[in-house]
C-alpha cells in the first residue's frame, strides 16, 4: 500500500466521522453556501460544525502551508481529498474570494507579516473579502483606474469609486487597485492595497439587476486612511499582482459547477415538463438534440478543467490559459441556464422574486448573462486567447 492509499483511507474515515449528514447534499439555495466573515449567520449548527472541523484540519485551504492555516497537502493529496468529499456529496465548508483570489496573490507577493495576519483568518472563515477592481470608466481597460491614494507619510488617503464590487455590502475587508504614483505610466502607477471596509470614508450602495437581486455594489472611498504596511509587494507593482490574481478569478468563474451543481436535473426537468414520446425519448426532438450537444460539451469542459488542475497541481502556472477556461465555462453556463428555462416550460418563465436565488430558474437564467462580463468579458478573453495562447497575428 502506497502512502497515497493510506492517505485516502485516513481521509475517507475522517470525513465519514466528521462531515455532518446535513452537509452531504447538493447546493440548492444561496443559504447553502458558507461565505464566513464577521457578520456571517450560519444556516444551521451543521454548517458551523463543518466549517470549524475542516478549518481546524486546514482543509478549507488544503494546499496552503500549515503555517498560514492550510493543510500543507501535496497536489495528489488535494485531489484525493476532493474525490473523497465528492464521494459522500460533501458540501464545500467555505467559499471565499479570500481563498479563490487574494490568498494565492498573498502567497506569491505578500510579506511574511501580511501572510500571518490575513491568511489564517481567511482559512478559518473569520474575514470576508471583496475585490475593488472595476470603476465606472475602467472595466475592460482596467489599467486606467482613477481611484487615487495620496501619500501622507505613514498612510495613503484613498478617494474614488469602484463598481460591480461583489458582496461589498457584506465584506469585512477589500483588496483594491489604487493609483498611488500619479507621475508614472499607466500600468506602473497602480498599487495593490488592503483595508478594512469599516474604515471611515468607506460606503457601499447595492446594484439591483434584472434578475431581481444582485451581489453587486457601488463602493465609494472618501479620504480613507490606509496604512503603508497594507501595500502588497512594492508600490506601483499592483498591475503585476492584479494580472496574477485574475488568472485565479477566471479559473474560479469557469468552474461554476463546483458551486451550483452542474447540469444535474436538467433532463429530468425536461421530462417532467414535456413528457416522453412512444419510444421513451424526450418528446421534443429539437430540445433533445440541444441537451445532448450541451452534455457532450459539458463533459469535454469537465475533462479540460481536470487536465488544467493537474497541470496546476504539478507546480505550473495557467497564465493566459485561465482566459480560455473562463470563456468556455461561462459560455457553457449561459447555454445550461437557457436550456433549463426551455425545459421548464411556462413555469420556468415566472417573474423573478425579491431575493430570488439559485433555485429560481428565471432568475438564474437572467443572472447567467453576467457571467460573460465579470472577470473579463468574453470578447476580451478571446482577444487574450488569440494573442497569448494561439499567438495569432494582430489585425490592427
Amino acid at each position: 500500500m502506497t502512502s497515497l492509499d493510506e492517505f485516502r483511507m485516513e481521509t475517507r474515515a475522517w470525513l465519514e466521522e466528521n462531515c455532518p449528514q446535513d452537509m452531504r447534499k447538493a447546493v440548492t439555495t444561496e443559504e447553502d453556501i458558507c461565505w464566513g466573515g464577521r457578520n456571517w449567520t450560519f444556516k444551521s449548527e451543521a454548517q458551523k460544525q463543518w466549517l470549524e472541523r475542516m478549518a481546524e484540519r486546514g482543509w478549507t485551504v488544503p494546499s496552503w502551508p500549515k503555517e498560514y492555516g492550510g493543510g500543507g497537502l501535496s497536489g495528489d493529496e488535494v485531489k484525493i481529498l476532493k474525490e473523497e468529499m465528492k464521494r459522500i456529496d460533501a458540501m464545500s465548508p467555505l467559499e471565499s474570494f479570500g481563498i479563490w483570489m487574494l490568498g494565492p496573490a498573498l502567497l506569491k507577493y505578500g510579506s511574511h507579516e501580511q501572510k500571518l495576519e490575513h491568511l489564517p483568518k481567511i482559512a478559518r472563515g473569520e474575514i470576508r473579502w471583496c475585490q475593488g477592481y472595476s470603476e465606472p470608466g475602467s472595466g475592460s481597460d482596467l489599467a486606467s483606474v482613477q481611484t487615487k491614494g495620496v501619500d501622507m507619510g505613514d498612510h495613503f488617503l484613498v478617494s474614488g469609486q469602484k463598481i460591480w464590487t461583489s458582496y461589498a455590502d457584506k465584506a469585512d475587508w477589500i483588496f483594491a487597485l489604487v493609483r498611488t504614483e500619479p507621475d508614472a505610466k499607466k500600468h506602473k502607477g497602480i498599487s495593490f492595497l488592503l483595508f478594512d471596509m469599516t474604515s471611515e470614508g468607506v460606503s457601499t450602495k447595492p446594484i439591483r439587476l434584472i434578475s431581481g437581486s444582485s451581489p453587486f455594489c457601488e463602493t465609494f472611498f472618501d479620504e480613507v486612511k490606509v496604512p503603508m504596511e497594507n501595500v502588497v509587494d512594492e508600490r506601483g507593482n499592483g498591475w503585476t499582482i492584479a494580472k496574477y490574481l485574475l488568472t485565479h478569478e477566471r479559473e474560479m468563474v469557469s468552474n461554476l459547477d463546483a458551486i451550483f451543481g452542474g447540469s444535474a436535473g436538467l433532463y429530468e426537468t425536461a421530462v417532467e415538463s414535456i413528457g416522453l414520446d412512444e419510444t421513451g425519448r424526450l418528446d421534443d426532438p429539437l430540445l433533445r438534440a440541444d441537451i445532448g450537444d450541451f452534455l457532450v460539451d459539458e463533459m469535454a469542459l469537465t475533462a479540460h478543467l481536470a487536465a488544467a488542475k493537474d497541470f496546476h497541481r504539478a507546480g505550473n502556472q495557467l497564465g493566459a490559459r485561465s482566459a480560455e477556461l473562463k470563456y468556455l465555462g461561462t459560455e457553457l453556463n449561459k447555454r445550461r441556464q437557457s436550456l433549463v428555462v426551455q425545459a421548464g416550460g411556462l413555469e420556468a418563465l415566472s417573474g423573478p422574486e425579491e431575493n430570488s436565488g439559485i433555485g429560481n430558474q428565471s432568475a438564474s437564467w437572467l443572472r447567467s448573462k453576467g457571467n460573460s462580463i465579470e472577470g473579463g468579458t468574453s470578447e476580451i478573453m478571446l482577444s487574450i486567447i488569440s494573442k497569448a495562447v494561439l499567438r495569432l497575428p494582430s489585425l490592427g
